[in-house]
């Protein structure tokens, strides 16, 4: 198990890379735990057409070849201005799947951050949003989404999240 700052200790490390969550959608993360629990790098070369991160970390790809997407962002409270580029990305990936293309979104653990992006996505494609979170417990992890911020956002919808966002005092 990986400790990531910020991360709830009991949290596991994936078990794969990366995992298809509909086709042509994947969702993963920098690191993994092979089958004897060691972690282990995830390096993207041209495994796929477009690779959209929210997290980043030298020599982790992907190759020259591929279209990269960078937006990082924190695995916590996320800002108006956070929400509307996960917005964003979820539609470039959707653009991305009509054109035939295989997209891999990917943060550190491949669970939080990339999981919004993906479930968003999937709203956008027609799906309820427990319905994409559902999904991609069942084919990622059922740790992923495990931020309940991020699932409150799926459910309110990004927008009026955002909208609600910019309404805090505090911020």
């Amino acid at each position: 198990m990986t400790k990531i700052p910020g991360k709830e200790s009991d949290v596991p490390d994936p078990q794969s890379p990366w995992d298809e969550i509909s086709p042509g959608l994947w969702m993963g993360g920098h690191v993994w735990s092979d089958p004897a629990g060691e972690p282990r790098p995830v390096v993207v070369a041209d495994e796929f057409d477009l690779v959209i991160s929210l997290f980043t970390r030298s020599g982790h790809g992907p190759g020259p070849g591929t279209e990269h997407l960078v937006a990082e962002m924190p695995d916590s409270v996320l800002t108006a201005g956070q929400l509307h580029t996960v917005r964003g990305l979820a539609r470039a990936a959707s653009r991305a799947l009509d054109a035939g293309r295989t997209i891999l979104v990917r943060c550190h653990s491949g669970y939080n951050r990339s999981g919004l992006v993906v479930a968003q996505c999937l709203v956008e494609r027609g799906l309820a949003p427990a319905e994409a979170i559902a999904l991609i417990r069942r084919r990622r992890s059922p740790w992923a989404l495990h931020n309940a911020v991020f699932t409150a956002y799926l459910a309110a919808g990004l927008d009026a999240s955002a909208q609600l966002t910019e309404l805090d005092p505090l911020r």
